[in-house]
């Protein structure tokens, strides 16, 4: 997925000001070594390999102590991309595991369009460089970090703690790796719910930093066609009915239609809460939106940013155009393909009925290119808000947010699978500066040790026997 912010801002931050490198501890130079490990393996569909990066992971797992028959690469037979699912394990305990979750396959980089080579870690300015430093090798490495620290610290957790660094997120591999442990191993990963890496950031801006995201749901993808087919003719004889026109005319009327507005728990205590970070008109219409779903209040956020009306409402958008066969011939076919993120609950056949009902045009065919599946939310428990709250504020001070990812993360099989997922990342993320599936992919140096930290301390606070 895209890892980006989820809110447009308006308050006044200010960069902090440049401190001086500080030695690194022990436990942050086993997080560093590993995090350049990982990034310095190509894991890329093309020509990668997430097998040898899993291999690396558990070696540092065996290295610190834990049984090789509790660290497991595997995966889709004759695939050089395996997956790593490691077990650290309670003592007599009956409580179900949590499972820990990142994708450790990554997007396409190239050499020429980096200012750095993008598989190798570089560390320059205050930040770390290389593609999947923020999607999201960080989140992969931190936790093999935790677990490592955890088991040579001789910590006994109340339930087991299973490892899950997998392949396919990012569509380049040739299966997903979550989707196919659920088929083939599901006991391995079977758990109470999910702390998922790959969302949930901790949001700054400017360097300021601002809340603690937490991701209970995302919004559901589906794809349609649009179709319109002429029986063409010589282009110096124009008629009326002109495939192109006629779908560009559709088009138009797809962009002039939006959907209803409809707000959920998550977002509901989103825009709620959000409202105590902001000032004047935009706080009040985010605590009417949010308590009352206020009709005024929502046009005007919605108004104000795509990334507001995003958590409002399902929105499509067209993405692809084609059409005619020749530069001297009426066009015979003309097509479009709409993408559409619903919202939970949604059916896919309620949006393909609206486009229908927005296009308005018999000529003008809709089918499904991909087809939606579906995502429930989670249930937002007091006692895993309240753990999370509590670290939050123990180490950085600031409010917890719910909210619902606008795209999609490996969290969608899981929740299919009757096993809830919070996206709960460590490492700030800069909305002024988000460089995922971009030229020069990084995070900031001290942001990736602090959020090795954080995830230290939740994961030993949810795994707690005092609890």
């Amino acid at each position: 997925m895209i890892r980006a912010g989820l809110v447009v801002l308006t308050c006044v931050a200010f960069p902090l000001a440049a401190q001086a490198p500080r030695p690194l501890s022990a436990n942050d130079q086993r997080a560093r070594d590993i995090f350049e490990q990982l990034i310095n393996i190509n894991t890329t569909g093309s020509s990668g390999s997430t097998t040898a990066a899993a291999k690396a992971m558990g070696d540092w797992l065996l290295k610190a102590g834990f049984p090789p028959a509790d660290v497991q690469v595997i995966g889709l037979a004759g695939s050089t991309n395996h997956n790593l699912v490691a077990r650290y394990r309670a003592t007599g305990s009956r409580l179900k595991p949590i499972l820990l979750l990142a994708h450790i396959d990554v997007v396409e980089a190239r050499r020429e369009d980096w200012s750095l080579d993008p598989f190798k870690l570089t560390e320059q300015d205050g930040f770390f460089y290389g593609r999947g430093t923020l999607d999201v090798k960080d989140g992969a490495a931190i936790l093999v970090a935790t677990l490592a620290r955890l088991k040579q610290e001789g910590y006994r957790p109340n339930r087991d703690l299973i490892l899950a660094l997998t392949t396919g997120e990012e569509g380049g591999s040739d299966y997903n790796g979550v989707d196919w442990l659920l088929q083939n191993h599901r006991d391995l990963i079977e758990a109470e719910y999910v702390i998922n890496m790959d969302a949930g950031d901790p949001v700054m801006v400017n360097g300021k930093r601002l809340f603690r995201s937490v991701q209970a749901a995302e919004k559901v993808y589906v794809t349609f066609k649009l179709e319109v087919h002429n029986p063409g003719g010589h282009s110096s004889l124009p008629t009326k009915d002109n495939a192109i026109y006629r779908l560009a005319a559709a088009l138009g009327r797809v962009s002039a239609y939006e959907f209803p507005a409809r707000l959920n728990e998550i977002t509901r205590t989103f825009f709620q809460r959000m409202a105590l970070l902001q000032q004047g008109q935009l706080a009040s219409d985010m605590t009417a939106a949010g308590t009352t779903g206020d009709s005024a209040s929502i046009r005007r956020l919605s108004d104000a940013s795509p990334l507001y009306n995003a958590q409002f409402r399902t929105t499509c958008v067209a993405t692809q155009l084609a059409g005619g066969h020749a530069e001297n011939a009426l066009p015979q076919s003309a097509s479009a393909t709409v993408n559409c993120r619903m919202l939970p609950g949604t059916p896919q056949a309620e949006v393909q009925d609206a486009l229908t009902r927005a296009v308005a045009d018999n000529a003008v065919a809709i089918s499904v290119v991909t087809p939606a599946t579906p995502s429930p939310m989670a249930a937002l428990k007091p006692e895993d808000m309240n753990v999370i709250e509590s670290v939050t504020k123990r180490l950085w001070n600031i409010p917890v947010m719910p909210v619902m990812e606008t795209g999609a993360t490996d969290g969608l099989y899981l929740r299919n699978a009757g096993i809830p997922v919070y996206g709960i990342s460590g490492v700030f993320v800069d909305i002024n500066d988000v460089r995922a599936h971009g030229k020069d992919e990084r995070i900031g140096v001290q942001d990736y040790y602090d959020g090795a930290e954080y995830i230290y301390q939740l994961v030993k606070a949810v795994s707690s026997t005092h609890r």
